[in-house]
């Protein structure tokens, strides 16, 4: 069964790694969300799915055609994710009258956990990089033309209304769960609206933040998405050098995008005591992957200029 880092949380007795999970969930959209499937082994093989099978009607005494789904064979390996924190004892003994040293130390590492999974969630590349997982920009490869690659233009152009109602209806089997997206194209999206004398929908999430809604579907913002990409010919050819930027469309869930970590999760792990200083070590560390088991349950619109 999958779980969301929240709800795994939540069946474990740990209470640093409780406050590290709530740190890295209230401010991420992605983590709020995404669920997680634990995998025994260092990968999961997995059979995407392409295109469904056809059906059709017949005569009696009609010969039926056999059609069966098409599927591609993927791997995800599981990449090892984390840092060390470590915190002067004597600090450690002299400052916690004012705050307690170690957890907001512990704190700020768990933060950089979050920024790091969020920016590898769109811009991994095993290839590149083969430390990393394959990001959400890899899986659906925006470099390429297929019906889950929208491009706004040959070359990039203005955001219109109408393009997101076009990514949302790449997504099959149901309405994305998330539109996910730059700062830039969020308040891009906030004047289309106000220009047509209407005001986005909001509402709040389980942790009391604000949450802009387009059709319904929550408008997640990602820091880490850049509005710098390149587009030529209605694919993307890089992410430095141009103004454009890309709003993805996901549906979350084991039959769709999903994460891929070890038993246990996310891991807090004390160290302890250093040999080479005076410190006491704690460990945060994720072994993580992530899978797209459908690839209409992710979309990508390119080409989006402010």
């Amino acid at each position: 069964m999958a779980l969301t880092l929240a709800e795994a949380s939540k069946l474990s007795n740990d209470i640093l790694l409780q406050g590290v999970v709530e740190t890295i969930v209230k401010d991420s959209p992605i983590l709020q969300r995404l669920p997680f499937i634990e995998i025994v082994g260092n990968g999961l093989t997995y059979n995407q799915e392409k295109t469904l099978p056809s059906v059709d009607f017949y005569d009696v005494g009609d010969t039926w055609v056999e059609s069966t789904p098409t599927f591609e064979q993927k791997t995800a390996n599981l990449k090892i994710m984390g840092g060390d924190a470590d915190v002067d004892n004597f600090l450690k003994t002299t400052r916690s009258n004012i705050q307690d040293l170690e957890a907001a130390v512990v704190e700020l590492k768990a933060k950089a956990v979050k920024d790091k999974f969020e920016e590898t969630f769109i811009y991994g590349d095993s290839t590149a990089n083969p430390k990393q997982f394959d990001g959400l920009r890899k899986l659906i490869d925006t470099t390429t033309a297929s019906s889950q690659v929208i491009a706004a233009g040959a070359t990039g152009a203005t955001l219109t209304l109408s393009m997101l109602d076009q990514l949302i209806d790449a997504i099959k089997g149901g309405k994305p769960d998330m539109l996910l997206m730059s700062r830039r194209s969020r308040r891009k999206i906030n004047a289309l609206v106000r220009a047509s004398g209407a005001m986005v929908e909001s509402d709040r999430d389980q942790w009391g933040n604000f949450v802009q809604l387009w059709d319904g579907i929550p408008i997640g913002v990602n820091d880490w998405i850049l509005d710098t990409h390149t587009v030529s010919g209605g694919v993307e050819t890089g992410t430095t050098g141009g103004d454009c930027s890309t709003i993805y469309a996901v549906q979350f869930g084991e039959w769709a995008l999903c994460g891929l970590t070890s038993p246990g999760g996310l891991i807090v792990e004390p160290i302890g005591s250093m040999e080479s200083k005076d410190a006491t070590r704690t460990r945060v560390k994720w072994y993580v992957s992530l899978a797209l088991f459908s690839s209409v349950k992710a979309a990508a619109l390119i080409g989006v200029k402010d």
